[in-house]
């Protein structure tokens, strides 16, 4: 009998990674990377993006991750809860066709290249 393998959990195996575009008040296009299943906050928050504050850590209380979806990807989004609609009520910057938060954004494989605006700001 050989040496016992060691089994990686399945929450180790990375999750395929897609890339967005989120383009700043000034014009910039930053392209972040950002893991399926995790949401478009978290991964602007880890790639270090200015711009999303993320204040309450992604549990829809605060609206500071208000990005504005390009028109041409809304279709490839689910739609807002009631609960994200509310909150988008309290946005610093004026909402928006496209105004999403982008903690309730998960991202999918079909979000590869998803183009999104940052809004001027977040307070």
């Amino acid at each position: 009998m050989g040496a016992p393998r060691i089994l990686q959990p399945i929450l180790s195996t990375p999750m395929p990674l897609v890339h967005v575009t989120l383009h700043t008040p000034q014009g910039a296009a930053l392209r972040v990377p950002a893991r399926t299943g995790h949401s478009l906050m978290q991964a602007a928050v880890a790639a270090g993006v200015e711009g999303i504050a993320a204040d309450c850590g992604g549990s829809l209380s605060c609206a500071t991750c208000h990005v504005i979806v390009a028109p041409e990807w809304l279709e490839e989004l689910p739609p807002p809860s009631p609960d994200e609609l509310a909150m988008l009520e309290m946005t610093a910057a004026p909402r928006e066709p496209g105004s999403r938060l982008s903690c309730q954004i998960e991202i999918t494989l079909a979000h590869d290249g998803l183009q999104a605006r940052l809004p001027a700001t977040q307070y």
